[in-house]
């Protein structure tokens, strides 16, 4: 059979057909065509599902990708994972200029779903910040964001940042990852007052759980206007 060692310690025939084709498309521009199965067979002898088998290693490791009704081409790099931004950066990102009032920024006890959600315990000092925030002078979201007071001793005194985000990487705190959901809803009257949007008009409720290392640093809920603001996601595949 194809897929064992023959008796002078050779690879197997699917590694040798798979090495083979590595040599050939490293270094090729994205989109290049790699060598059809048919050549590949015909080339070293072998069935063509050991022949199939080789470009599958290749398209799972990345290397090659197939493109259904055209064939098997060298592969685009793969994006990492987006880097976790805050709402000035994102705004930034979109051409947008980012803009924020703070309604309240206080010490609180931590309820229990924040507890839960910060790990700690129900009643522990919790820093609680809410913020009207605005895209080109028009709101664009109701942000409540609560930290852990254990690991960010003064900052209410220090004055409120421009960025929460920047402000946790001064003390080497930046999320590093981030647990979102997101789900439709309807505005309520106060939340209508503050975005400017009629009681009842669609919104946006995002929920953050940001980590920063093993430390769970933030969690915040925000409402944004559906009219104005869209998520973005990048999804792929790792091999």
């Amino acid at each position: 059979m194809d897929e064992v060692l023959v008796s002078d310690g050779r690879a197997l025939k699917h590694v040798q057909v798979r090495e083979y084709v590595r040599s050939l498309v490293n270094g090729s521009a994205p989109g290049s065509p790699a060598p059809s199965e048919r050549e590949l067979v015909h080339r070293f002898g072998v069935a063509r599902m050991t022949v199939r088998q080789a470009m599958d290693a290749l398209v799972v490791e990345g290397l090659l990708e197939r493109i259904p009704g055209r064939g098997t081409f060298v592969a685009r790099p793969r994006r990492s994972a987006s880097r976790i931004t805050g709402y000035t950066e994102e705004m930034n990102r979109r051409g947008l200029l980012a803009e924020s009032s703070t309604l309240l920024a206080r010490r609180e006890q931590a309820g229990p779903g924040v507890a839960r959600a910060l790990n700690l315990s129900e009643g522990d000092a919790v820093i609680h910040w809410r913020r009207l925030r605005r895209a080109d002078a028009i709101p664009m979201c109701l942000e409540d964001a609560y930290l852990n007071e254990v690991l960010l001793p003064g900052f209410l005194q220090s004055g409120m940042p421009t960025s929460l985000y920047e402000a946790l990487e001064i003390r080497g705190l930046r999320p590093t990852w981030a647990e979102d959901s997101i789900a439709a809803d309807q505005a309520t009257a106060e939340e209508a007052k503050l975005l400017d949007v009629e009681q009842g008009a669609p919104v946006l409720r995002h929920s953050r759980r940001a980590i920063a290392g093993e430390k769970v640093v933030e969690v915040s809920r925000t409402v944004y206007r559906a009219d104005r603001f869209t998520l973005w996601v990048q999804l792929g595949h790792e091999g």
